[in-house]
Formats: C-alpha cells, structure tokens, sequence
C-alpha cells in the first residue's frame, strides 16, 4: 500500500518528490554502480556554483541597463537643441579639445573661439587647424575663430574660459562690456591666483563686475589630446545652481565624455589647483630615481594634505575622493602627458626652473599656484609638509635632494 500510494498521480509536494529520490538515490548508486543521469555530484559542484554566479551577473547586468535606459528617458533635456553658439576664451590645448567636443555633438552649433593670435585664427578658419596647439587633428567645421570679443560674444549661450589662471582677471576685464550679466561662465582653468589666493569661481564675478554671473567649474581627469582622440574620460562639473550643472551636464555629454554633478564648487577648485603641485613633487622623485615605494608615499601624504587644506575651506571630503580630487590626482602625478609632472622630472634630473620654463609653450599651473598654497595654509593653520616642499624649491631656496632629506626626517607622527 506504501508503494502504490507512492505512485499514485495525486498531487505531491516537491520537497516530498526530492526527499524521496534523493532516499533512494544509494539503493539506485549501489544497483548500477553509477550515479543516475540527473543526480548532482561533488564534481558538478563547481560547475553548478560558475553557472549561478554568470546568471546573478547577468541579471544584475540587466538591471543596470534598465536602468540606465529609464533614467535616460526621464531626464532627456533640450539643451543642446536650444543652443545656438558657444563661446570658447583661449585658444590653448585644451581649450581648442572643448571646442572640438562641443562642435562635434551638433554640425549647426556655432562655436566662437576668442584669441589673441591672427596666425592661429586663420589657421583654423581657412584649415580647421589650430597650427599652434593639437596641429595634428582637424577641428569640426563650426569652429570659427576670432580676436574680436565683441563678434566671438554676441548670441553666445555658454562660455567656457580656458585662460590660465595669473592671466585671467586683466583678460576678463578688458572684455566685461560684451558679456552678458546671464551668460554662464564655465571654467576650465585650474589654479589660485598668486597675491590675491582667488579661485576662478571668485575670479570671474570679481573681473566681470557681476557678482551673481552664472558660474560653473569643469573638471577631472582629462588630457586634451585623448578627448581629441575620443578616448572613454569622465569628469565633473560643479555649481551652486543645480539646474545650471544639469544643463552643461547635458551639453557637454557623449558617448566618450561622462559628466557626473556637484554642488562642491570649492572641492573641485581646490583639488583642481592642488593637484598640479602635487605632480611637481611626483615628477621630482621620477626625476631623482628614488623609486616606486617613495612615489607611492608621497602621493597619499599629497593627498592628504589637500584633503586637511580642502576641507578647512569647506569641501567636501567625498569630493576629494572622486574625479575631480584622487581622479584628477592620478593622471597628473603618474603620467608623462602631465605638464607639471615634467617640470617637476626636470627639476629632479637637474634643471634649472627658468630653462624649463623658457622651454615651454604651455603653462604649468602648479609653478605659479604653490606660493599661492602655502599662503592659504598660513590662513587656515594647516601644515603642508611636500607642498610646501615644491614652494621652496620654486623660489631656489631649496634643492630637491635637500628637501627629500628634510621631509624624510619630519617627526614619525600617527596617520591622520
């Protein structure tokens, strides 16, 4: 009776079924001397465990996509269709690389250059070249350069300033009376200004005499010539105007070029100005040979030195873990397209800062930003020990292997 109750077709629970095989699976083990076709092994084990990740992968794959697919229908924007002309201040390399992006997204979008230098206009209106900078690459054809502020303003829906910091307030007043007061400001200029510590988000109302001009600052890791190239780069861009950081998220995005947002308008500057001192003091010890362990260690007390200086001014430490702060740090300190990363090898291997200098055709912010550094640890009562190193062997008070001496006999203090 057992048995026929067993076979009966009345609906079983399944945990009673698989209790039930699995109780004769040794009588079936012993019979045949095998497994039956549908028994899990010790050897299937591994298998069965490799195929429930790939699924879990999979679905958490799956998810991530729909994701993105929904949050990209629920925030599509019309900016770059109501966007007729930007404007571009400064004709530098990375300056000409924000043009080039932004023109390339929308053919009928006019992008107005601003330079002082009718050699390069006309290298890039006649040839689509800027024969100074990036000369290897064509730029889009909605580039149109000018010397004229009034014609390269006129219309213009956004305004990225892409000149060097020390340079920016004389610049920006010469031209005040063709900016429109609601003209957004996006700042692609890293550094402090050296008497008054400024950042460009103080800079640029301060110059233009509008003190509620639209401001955001753009930043991350990012080399010119790989945005020229549309290599993947991901950056950030931060405003107290949620909104406005939304709208140039919007215009400046591509399928190579991730913007995330902030509100962190003085984390993103002062990593963005920090970091370029910082890749003075790494290219120091590439040029000295002093090895990976010493690079490694004075790159994290680098960073925290800016984390300590940042946040006294009031940022926001995840800030300074993100694009703009250990992203941005990265590039600069490890990588040999970085300009202050080689003044910095130079100076190691021997050189004197004028003849590099002199040597260059681009400016190394973090040469004229370390005096500016230190002053505003002097305001803040914060100690810099390799910032303030890099200050010191700019002004020739002190040589590079002088100041690894001195930096490697500082007090053995608790990590903070």
């Amino acid at each position: 009776m057992a048995t026929a109750a067993f076979l009966a077709p009345s609906p079983t629970p399944r945990s009673r079924i698989t209790t039930a095989r699995h109780c004769l699976l040794p009588i079936c083990t012993a019979a045949t001397g095998a497994p039956p076709p549908d028994a899990e092994t010790d050897e299937d084990a591994p298998r069965i465990a490799r195929k429930d990740r790939r699924r879990i992968v999979r679905i958490a794959w799956e998810k991530l996509v729909r994701w993105s697919r929904s949050w990209r229908r629920r925030n599509r924007s019309d900016v770059l269709e109501t966007t007729r002309k930007v404007v571009v201040l400064g004709g530098g390399s990375f300056g000409t690389a924000m043009a080039a992006q932004v023109a390339a997204k929308k053919p009928d979008l006019e992008v107005a250059m601003l330079l002082r230098d009718e050699l390069v206009c006309r290298s890039i209106n006649r040839h689509h070249v800027n024969c100074k900078y990036l000369s290897e690459y064509r730029l889009p054809g909605n580039i149109v350069a000018t010397t004229s502020a009034s014609d390269a303003l006129a219309g213009a829906d956004f305004c990225f300033h892409a000149v060097p910091v020390q340079f920016s307030s004389s610049f920006l007043r010469s031209i005040s009376t063709h900016v429109d007061p609601k003209l957004p400001f996006i700042s692609l200029s890293k550094g402090l200004e050296l008497n008054t510590l400024r950042t460009m988000s103080q800079i640029i109302p301060r110059a233009l005499g509008n003190p509620r001009q639209p401001f955001v600052v753009l930043s991350g890791p990012s080399f010119a010539v790989e945005l020229m190239d549309r290599l993947p780069t991901a950056m950030v861009v931060a405003s107290k105007d949620k909104k406005l950081a939304s709208a140039v998220q919007q215009l400046l995005a591509s399928s190579n070029l991730r913007i995330s947002t902030s509100s962190d308008v003085t984390g993103v500057e002062i990593a963005g100005a920090l970091k370029n001192v910082l890749a003075i003091a790494a290219g120091i010890v590439e040029g000295m040979h002093l090895g990976n362990n010493c690079m490694a260690a004075l790159v994290a007390q680098g960073c925290s030195e800016i984390r300590w200086l940042a946040t006294k001014m009031g940022a926001k430490p995840t800030t300074l873990a993100g694009l703009s702060g250990s992203g941005d740090i990265m590039l600069t300190c490890f990588v040999s397209l970085s300009r202050n990363r080689n003044v910095g090898l130079r100076l190691g291997s021997g050189e004197k800062l004028d003849e590099i200098l002199n040597s260059m055709n681009q400016v190394a912010e973090g040469v004229s930003t370390a005096g500016a550094v230190i002053a505003l640890a002097q305001k803040y009562n914060v100690k810099l020990p390799v910032l303030t190193a890099v200050a010191r062997i700019i002004d020739n008070e002190l040589t590079p292997k002088k100041a690894v001496m001195e930096l490697m006999n500082l007090p053995q203090v608790e990590e903070v």
